[in-house]
C-alpha cells in the first residue's frame, strides 16, 4: 500500500505540468460555458415569459420563437453531451468541406449550448416563482416587460437560482471530460496521456479523481459563501421621500417566538 501511494506521488510530481494544464483548460471551459449558458437561459427566459402582442405579425413571431426555444431545450436536454460534441464538431467539418473548428472554442461552444438548455428551464422556473403582484405593480407605473425584467424580476431571479447555477458549474467541471472524444485537451485528456507514458493506469486515474474532487469541493464552498452574502438581511430601510433623506423607516425583522 505504501508503495502504491509512493507511485501515485511520483506520478504527480513528474507529470504535474500536464495535469495543471488540463486543470486550466477544464476550468476555462466550465466557467465560460456556464456563464454563456446562463446568458442564454436569461435571454430565453425573458422571451418565453413575454406577454403575447396584440399585433398579429409580432404574435406569430413570438409563437415561432417559443417553438424554436422549446425544441432547443428538449433536444439538448434529451441527448448526451458526448453525442452533441460529435454532431457539432464533425457536423461543422462536414458542412465546411473538412475544415474543423479550433478545439478549445469548440469545447466552450458545446458546453455553452448544452448548459443554456438547462439554464433556460432554471430561469423560467425562477421567473415563475416571482409573485404576479410585482409584474402588475410594474405595469401600473408604466414599465414595459423588458424594464420590469431588468430592474425588478431578474435581480431576484439571479439570487434565487444561484444554487442551481452553482450546481450546473460543478456538473460542467466534471462533464468537460467527455470532450476528449473530439480531442479537447482538458484534464481527462492529459490523464490519458500520462497513463500512456507511465503505464500506471490505476494510479493515474486515482490522482485525477482526487483533482476533480478538489476542484468541485472548492468551487462548491466558494459559491456557498457567495449565497450567504446575497441572502436578504434582517434589517432594511424604506425611503418615505426621494427629496427628504430624513423621511426613512428602518425595519428590523424580529426573531420568531416558538409557540408553547
Amino acid at each position: 500500500m505504501i508503495e502504491f501511494f509512493a507511485d501515485a506521488y511520483k506520478l504527480l510530481t513528474e507529470h504535474y505540468e500536464f495535469l495543471l494544464r488540463g486543470v486550466g483548460y477544464t476550468m476555462l471551459i466550465a466557467l465560460v460555458g456556464t456563464v454563456a449558458g446562463l446568458l442564454i437561459g436569461l435571454a430565453t427566459g425573458v422571451l418565453r415569459t413575454c406577454p403575447l402582442s396584440h399585433n398579429l405579425f409580432i404574435r406569430i413571431l413570438q409563437r415561432v420563437f417559443n417553438a424554436i426555444i422549446t425544441a432547443y431545450v428538449e433536444i439538448f436536454r434529451g441527448t448526451p453531451m458526448m453525442v452533441q460534441a460529435m454532431v457539432i464538431y464533425w457536423g461543422y467539418a462536414f458542412a465546411s468541406g473538412g475544415q474543423t473548428l479550433p478545439l478549445i472554442p469548440s469545447g466552450i461552444l458545446i458546453v455553452s449550448i448544452n448548459t443554456g438548455a438547462y439554464m433556460a428551464e432554471i430561469v423560467r422556473g425562477g421567473i415563475m416563482s416571482i409573485d404576479n403582484g410585482q409584474f402588475e405593480g410594474a405595469a401600473a407605473v408604466g414599465m414595459t416587460h423588458w424594464q420590469t425584467m431588468i430592474h425588478i424580476i431578474l435581480p431576484q431571479v439571479l439570487r434565487n437560482i444561484l444554487p442551481s447555477v452553482a450546481n450546473e458549474f460543478v456538473i460542467n467541471i466534471k462533464d468537460t471530460s467527455v470532450l476528449n472524444v473530439i480531442g479537447v485537451t482538458e484534464l481527462y485528456y492529459f490523464a490519458d496521456v500520462v497513463k500512456r507514458q507511465s503505464f500506471q493506469t490505476f494510479q493515474t486515474y486515482l490522482v485525477v479523481c482526487v483533482i476533480y474532487f478538489i476542484l468541485t469541493f472548492s468551487v462548491t464552498r466558494i459559491l456557498r459563501l457567495l449565497e450567504k452574502k446575497l441572502q436578504i438581511t434582517d434589517s432594511f430601510v424604506i425611503c418615505g421621500s426621494q427629496s427628504d433623506p430624513n423621511a426613512e423607516i428602518r425595519i428590523t425583522k424580529q426573531p420568531e417566538v416558538p409557540n408553547d
